[in-house]
């Protein structure tokens, strides 16, 4: 352990990492991992990278491991709330920053850490400025490709296999699969979805924010 000030601290770091950024439907979701130094090679060995160099399934299996081996937290901001908060913020970034915050802090009360790592995704004052008492002294690195990090690749899969369950509960909820990512089939759905529930039900299931929305209004009118 090393000493800073009164409190010893631990010799590793903090990943985040989020999923659902650019699916329409679906949750926003952040994890946070904590790796010892350690423990670098065992993730190198597990075969841990970032999670979108996995299929569904692997994610899955990968996560597993990960969440028995590591402190961690999942925060996770389903639709209705990401609606609401975006239409405060107005501003994902902030959004993402208050999410990356809360899983940092999460962790941080549970192990002594001075360091996190995170992807680019904005100005990293906007994580800071959101941190709390606990995360006001660690130092906080953004960096492009954070995911070549292991424990923000760590966080990735967690925070994948997250969004994959909630998608899928989101899906049995619906009674419609809910495609990933924001493409023609997103529009297809949400068309379907609106038919069968009204014009609020994408406000429930999506993130209505996106420019899919007023296509997919403009479509039912149409029709």
């Amino acid at each position: 352990m090393r000493q800073t000030g009164l409190f010893p601290t631990e010799k590793g770091h903090i990943g985040t990492d989020e999923s659902g950024k650019g699916d329409y439907f679906g949750p926003l979701v952040v994890a946070g991992v904590y790796v010892p130094d350690e423990q670098q090679e065992v993730l190198r060995e597990l075969g841990v990278k970032d999670s979108k160099r996995f299929s569904d399934n692997s994610v899955r299996k990968m996560a597993d491991l990960v969440r028995k081996g590591y402190k961690h937290s999942v925060v996770a901001i389903g639709p209705e709330k990401y609606n609401e908060l975006y239409a405060k913020l107005r501003n994902l970034n902030r959004l993402l920053a208050w999410a990356h915050a809360r899983a940092i802090e999460n962790i941080l009360e549970e192990v002594a850490c001075i360091q996190a790592i995170t992807d680019q995704f904005g100005d990293k004052l906007f994580v800071e400025n959101a941190m709390m008492k606990k995360g006001r002294n660690i130092e906080l690195i953004q960096r492009p490709k954070a995911e070549e990090d292991l424990a923000v690749a760590a966080a990735s899969i967690l925070a994948r296999a997250e969004f994959l369950r909630r998608l899928y509960f989101l899906s049995q909820d619906f009674k419609i699969d809910l495609p990933k990512g924001s493409s023609p089939k997103s529009e297809e759905v949400g068309l379907e979805l609106m038919k069968k529930h009204g014009a609020d039900v994408l406000g429930k299931v999506a993130k209505t924010h996106f420019k899919l929305t007023p296509r997919i209004l403009n479509l039912a009118k149409e029709k």
